[in-house]
């Protein structure tokens, strides 16, 4: 491409923009391209991938940017670009696509596609060269190309069985002549047995490397615990927490989370730090906070929401999505440190602050050193002979000096694209905080940035949402994730504001989503609106991954508002939908863990509350700072 830049220049995507300038004459997803194929009748390859995304920065340098393997590209196929972000139900196609042929998936995804747009082969990175028991990148151009054009027959062939396995694969819900399976007390224990069989009791989490944090499951455990009295469960919850609080996976000098851990002990993540991960486990240590009254957990929560607000915050007040893994082309960069730089920065304390953090002169990952914390304050406070006050101060002093001294560097990119669905998390995070703190600040955030979402989200003229905003333009329908978590944010704000608009407002955005969402006779909500026309097939999604699915929200909101609006035919379809993957969530709790958290209400039942009367305010904010699980909450 010349300076100008391919048909990428004028996207709004920090992703899309990193590959504007690329020689590969990509376009975005849309109707020119689509065309394009199949007037040319050339096979697309479409290419998917994050902002923060790690391998997908080393794929573009070694490829995307190499003149030779973007004239074989530009050639033999039509190219398409797409950040996930932006476009989550085509990556959910085309990732099911390529785990079903591959058995495995991930970021950089790239799928080969006919001028239909169905997929036909795909993978994650390929090398440049033969490597990793990988073909080279150039070896699978040649290959789709000729394989297009020499077996067209066999590949379209192949399209059609793919197509048909992955919509089959996402038609869940209730069979003619099926019972929905029972629930009964006995199935929590199920549910327990099930997630403690994965639980890694020395480190925290659950299965090995690499390790994220399913926050579901810990939250699953923190009610089992208070159900049942199990010790068992809180204090593998508490570990889990814990370990990741203490590892490197949290960001010791700044605040927040990154995505996750390449290691058992939480030390290396990958270090992108994601908007959703921030807002799931900000919601999860609140309640371990009001369940417990650690002091750790009350700092964590503030030092997190100050990270949110210096690093991740748009002057509106809506949630960027995204801190890069790298800076300066390396991973981790910006945040690790070297022992001599840390002592020349720390002076009289050093020796105690890089001790504490482990910053080391051989460093503990790559000849540098990730801050994480190996000794309880109290055991160290010992060890150094100090009062555990004093050295909390030093350490506050310490790090304060280190954040200062990052900020001087050059900074990983920040994805500057507003997400519907993550701001909604994370302004359920702030009402959890909220709840769970007593600070008002808390509150605040979360009032001002629904007001955010409900000035720039909604269409005026439908009354539908959109999916992302940045600089001023809104853009792609909103998926149901986007609405659920918008109404379970809604459903929060009222009950630690005790303002009812809040409530009026998700009952709207539920109808809509019966009315553009509805999946019928399975019980379950599509994934896409009903007048989406640019994907294949229209999937349902059931998993909870690393953010809750749809359903498995929309489901609990059901729940909730048939509660606080008396609507008994939301109740009834909120056990619809537990009762069909009932025994998915009784084996597979790890991938149900939202979904597992609902049936535990249903079974256990939820509290009703309300408070009436002139003055509430210091009784509302003592019952918000209690750990009630399953309740509900209203202030008049």
């Amino acid at each position: 491409m010349d300076k100008k830049g391919n048909h990428l220049i004028h996207e709004t995507s920090p992703y899309l923009l990193q590959h504007a300038h690329n020689p590969v004459d990509w376009y975005p997803w849309g109707p020119e391209a689509l065309r394009k194929a199949k007037e040319e009748n050339k096979p697309i390859l479409v290419s998917i991938g994050y902002a923060a995304c790690h391998w997908c920065h080393v794929m573009e340098r070694e490829s995307f940017e190499d003149d030779a393997t973007a004239r074989i590209m530009n050639e033999h196929f039509i190219n398409i670009k797409i950040d996930r972000e932006e476009r989550p139900d085509l990556d959910n196609i085309y990732m099911d696509a390529v785990q079903a042929m591959t058995g495995s998936g991930g970021w950089p995804l790239n799928v080969f596609l006919t001028p239909e747009g169905k997929p036909f082969y795909g993978g994650t990175y390929f090398p440049p060269v033969r490597a990793y028991n990988r073909a080279s990148w150039q070896e699978v151009l040649y290959g789709m190309s000729q394989a297009f054009r020499e077996r067209r027959h066999e590949i379209d062939a192949q399209a059609e069985n793919l197509t048909e396995h992955i919509a089959t694969a996402s038609r869940f819900g209730k069979k003619a002549d099926q019972e929905p399976p029972s629930w009964s007390k006995t199935s929590l224990d199920e549910i327990f047995g099930a997630l403690m069989k994965t639980a890694d009791r020395e480190w925290g989490g659950f299965g090995r490397a690499p390790k994220f944090p399913q926050t579901f499951s810990i939250s699953f455990l923190l009610r089992y615990h208070h159900a049942t009295g199990n010790e068992d469960a809180l204090k593998q919850a508490l570990l889990s927490l814990d370990k990741m609080i203490e590892g490197g996976i949290y960001d010791q000098v700044g605040g927040g989370f990154a995505r996750y851990s390449t290691d058992t002990e939480w030390l290396a993540p990958h270090f992108e730090k994601m908007l959703y991960d921030n807002a799931l486990l900000l919601a999860v240590i609140s309640e371990a906070y009001q369940l417990t009254k650690f002091e750790r957990y009350r700092e964590v929560i503030g030092e997190t929401i100050a990270f949110i607000r210096r690093e991740m915050m748009h002057p509106g007040q809506g949630f960027y999505a995204a801190l890069d893994a790298d800076s300066e082309g390396v991973e981790g960069k910006f945040y690790v440190w070297n022992r001599a730089d840390a002592e020349k920065l720390l002076g009289e304390h050093a020796d105690v602050v890089c001790d504490y953090f482990d910053i080391t002169e051989k460093g503990n990952w790559e000849g540098h050193s990730i801050p994480r914390v190996k000794k309880s304050l109290n055991g160290f406070a010992a060890e150094q002979k100090l009062e555990p006050t004093r050295l909390k101060q030093i350490l506050e002093k310490g790090k304060q000096i280190l954040l200062k001294a990052r900020s001087e560097r050059i900074r990983p990119l920040t994805d500057d694209k507003i997400i519907l669905g993550w701001n909604a998390l994370m302004n359920s995070a702030c009402s959890k905080a909220y709840a769970a703190t007593g600070e008002e600040a808390y509150r605040d955030l979360a009032i001002g940035n629904m007001e955010f979402i409900l000035k720039h989200f909604i269409n005026p003229e439908t009354g539908r949402l959109y999916h992302t905003w940045k600089n001023g333009t809104a853009k792609f329908p909103a998926f149901l994730d986007d609405y659920a978590c918008l109404v379970r944010a809604l459903v929060d704000l009222q009950e630690v504001t005790g303002d009812t608009r809040w409530l009026v407002r998700a009952k709207q955005l539920t109808q809509h989503v019966f009315d553009h969402f509805d999946g019928g006779d399975s019980g379950f909500f599509y994934y896409t609106p009903d007048d989406q026309v640019d994907v294949i097939i229209r999937k349902m999604e059931l998993y909870d991954g690393a953010m809750p699915s749809g359903n498995a929200v929309m489901a609990a909101n059901l729940w909730h508002l048939s509660i606080l609006l008396d609507i008994p035919e939301w109740k009834k379809r909120s056990l619809e939908m537990t009762s069909w993957p009932g025994q998915a969530i009784r084996r597979y709790p790890g991938s149900f863990g939202y979904w597992a958290g609902l049936v535990h209400e249903q079974l256990s039942g939820t509290h009703e509350i309300v408070l009436a009367g002139n003055d509430t305010s210091i009784i509302h904010k003592a019952l918000l700072a209690k750990y009630i699980p399953h309740r509900v909450l209203m202030v008049s």
